[in-house]
């Protein structure tokens, strides 16, 4: 089990060398390496769970944790069987999408601070919007690709990522928010053919405060919100 802190621009502070924007995409596409990139405590501690068993199993394998020493406000809950297997498929529903809404925003790892607080400016104009936890870009990934492999074969499996974006229109524009490559999360719009706003960092190097980069590269709440409204006004041609 690995665990790295230097998520991104998030640790600019300590200095460029600490930032690493690419390790999502190692992460995704090393095998045998299962990488997950939790927000919070209680995810973290499924994950750990989980892992410890996965590193043993005669078909497991690696587990890298990308994390970071930024401090967070935890959410006030309990998390249920159902949460905890959802975290370990990749991804679950922070807040469900409800009826028609133009909108979703999918984030993963520390950048979740900046996401709530879009959140709560984006609640009145689309009050039905989906936020969507990505605990494993990885593992929401690789599953869809085999799903998609085994469909040709006349397997009916549905992935996780699939079951998750079927509660979400498809003419809905999702943002999708990491401090990381923005390719990490932007293949979710390949899912159902949801119109994709990618945000996240394709260069590093900067030492600052971590509110002036993340304005910088379009990760603060400000940016994320005006990306919402942009993606909201996307619908297929019909």
């Amino acid at each position: 089990m690995v665990v790295a802190t230097p998520s991104g621009i998030t640790l600019a502070p300590e200095g460029g060398a600490h930032q690493s924007i690419h390790t999502p995409l190692i992460g995704i596409g090393q095998p045998g390496l299962a990488y997950f990139e939790p927000a919070y405590a209680d995810e973290l501690s499924a994950i750990m769970r989980w892992g410890f068993e996965h590193m043993q199993a005669k078909k497991g394998g690696s587990v890298y944790l990308r994390l970071s020493t930024r401090t967070l406000d935890q959410l006030p809950r309990t998390l249920t069987a159902h949460y905890h297997a959802d975290i370990i498929a990749g991804g679950y529903w922070l807040r469900r999408p409800q009826g028609s809404t133009p909108l979703a925003l999918a984030y993963a790892g520390a950048i979740a601070p900046e996401v709530m607080s879009a959140v709560n400016d984006l609640m009145e104009s689309y009050p039905g919007l989906g936020v969507l936890a990505v605990t494993s870009p990885d593992r929401l990934y690789n599953e869809w690709c085999a799903a998609r492999e085994a469909r040709v074969d006349g397997d009916r499996h549905i992935s996780h990522v699939e079951a998750l974006l079927s509660a979400l229109s498809v003419d809905a524009g999702i943002v999708t928010v990491i401090d990381g490559h923005p390719l990490s999360l932007s293949w979710l719009g390949g899912v159902q053919r949801n119109p994709v706003h990618p945000l996240g960092v394709r260069s590093f190097g900067q030492s600052g405060d971590i509110q002036d980069l993340y304005a910088t590269h379009h990760l603060d709440a400000t940016s994320i919100v005006r990306a919402a409204h942009a993606a909201a006004g996307w619908a297929r041609p019909r």
